[in-house]
């Protein structure tokens, strides 16, 4: 994607405290904040953590540049003094967390960011944009593959949301086990393998669509998939065997009750010797769905409107809460909310799991705030979900790129299969992992 500076992708009170908090004499104190979600939106088992690696991008790239400060100027909402300090601004301080790909509980402690309070407050609505648009879309994709049941998903979702956020989406599903996507910008930006073949309108286009067909397997050969139900779904799959042969790669389905139709769909490609030929439904599909058929003959999914839009739950609610700061005399104040309903967990806080191949819950351990991350020591039988992101402003580069995607998409694939039996129930329920907190 574009490499522009992110610092005006931020909300206009973000600002304004750090402008007051400089006149105020409070803008370096030390500060730790948190990222975190109190429920699970949806009712969901688990959630799934996305996004980290365009976090970590967007901070680098956060930087106000002559542009960004000659808007400011001309809004005039700032004192001089605050456009200078935004002029050298950048993070110097340290950020832990759950690392790309990773499941998550109500108050898991997904982020600990530590630095002076100006320089932490100004991250908060990028981190919460990214994380919460990214991680909405994987924990929808994740319990689609877990639905699927091993068979093949591609994301085809771009029509259904904007050109940006498509892009976006598609790298969520993928870290969460989709195999494709239909979105080019992501297989350019992220080498997230791509896949399509023809729409309606390309057997719409010919004289009928046997000649459709012709002309489809005239460019890409028998290693193609052919759309069928266009008109008569039996006829067509006649003419699929017509044009490509028994040794045609997959039929795709985009209508009609999926699990009768399939079933027919098979009977008959195995009648005309097409045995191999495998068949992709579409068809306005979402994990419940995926998960209806189970015993279909159904070899690969292509899912649309449901994956890029969280399969209606778009955001996860996640927080970017102070926990922990140092009052006027150096001493260090765990700190937070008592609003009723938004009631928060002051002090600095780090995600840990049974050592046991099944975790039985979410152990969130608090700390000193002056304990270094190098320092924790999770007690016995218990292991360390959290990791050092940003040291002393330095971003690891293993978390962003590329290789972070891999990395997210590994970790995922491992923690899915480790998760209890009740996190792979589609119905709305209570989280598959209690969250407890302990003192370190």
């Amino acid at each position: 994607m574009t490499n522009t500076s992110s610092a005006l992708r931020t909300d206009h009170y973000e600002l304004t405290m750090v402008d007051a908090a400089l006149r105020a004499g409070t803008a370096n104190r030390a500060s730790v904040f948190e990222v975190f979600t109190r429920r699970l939106n949806g009712a969901r088992r688990y959630a799934v953590l996305a996004g980290t690696g365009r976090m970590l991008e967007a901070i680098k790239q956060f930087r106000f540049t002559q542009q960004e400060l000659e808007y400011l100027e001309k809004r005039n909402f700032l004192r001089p003094e605050t456009l200078d300090w935004l002029a050298n601004y950048r993070f110097r301080g340290s950020i832990s967390g759950y690392l790309e790909g990773e499941i998550f509980f109500p108050h898991s402690p997904l982020l600990t960011v530590e630095s002076s309070f100006a320089e932490g407050v100004l991250l908060e609505t990028i981190v919460l944009s990214i994380l919460n648009h990214d991680s909405a879309i994987a924990t929808a994709a994740s319990r689609m593959v877990m639905a699927s049941q091993n068979r093949s998903l591609t994301e085809m979702g771009s029509r259904r949301t904007s050109e940006t956020s498509a892009v976006y989406a598609a790298r969520a599903a993928y870290i969460a086990g989709f195999a494709a996507t239909s979105n080019l910008e992501a297989g350019r930006s992220y080498a997230i393998p791509t896949m399509g073949t023809a729409a309606h309108s390309f057997t719409l286009l010919h004289d009928s669509e046997l000649d459709a067909f012709r002309a489809q397997v005239a460019a890409y050969g028998s290693n193609t998939t052919l759309l069928i139900d266009t008109y008569d779904i039996e006829q067509g799959v006649h003419n699929a065997i017509a044009a490509a042969g028994t040794e045609l790669s997959a039929v795709r389905i985009d209508s009609g009750d999926i699990p009768v139709v399939a079933s027919k769909v098979r009977k008959l490609l195995d009648s005309l010797g097409a045995h191999n030929t495998k068949i992709t439904v579409t068809n306005d599909l979402d994990e419940h769905t995926i998960a209806a058929l189970a015993v279909a003959p159904v070899d690969s999914f292509g899912v649309g409107t449901s994956v890029v839009t969280g399969s209606g739950t778009p955001t996860l609610g996640m927080v970017y809460k102070l926990v922990a700061r140092q009052d006027k005399s150096g001493q260090w104040q765990p700190v937070s909310k008592k609003s009723e309903g938004k009631i928060s967990r002051g002090g600095k806080k780090v995600g840990m799991r049974q050592s046991a191949a099944e975790p039985t819950a979410e152990i969130v351990g608090i700390l000193d705030a002056t304990t270094k991350f190098h320092e924790i020591k999770p007690p016995a039988g218990l292991d360390l979900i959290s990791a050092p992101l940003v040291t002393n402003g330095e971003i690891n580069p293993k978390n962003t790129g590329v290789q972070g995607i891999a990395r997210a998409r590994q970790l995922h694939a491992r923690r899915l299969s480790s998760l209890p039996p009740v996190a792979h129930s589609m119905r709305r329920g209570e989280p598959a992992l209690n969250t407890e907190f302990i003192e370190l």
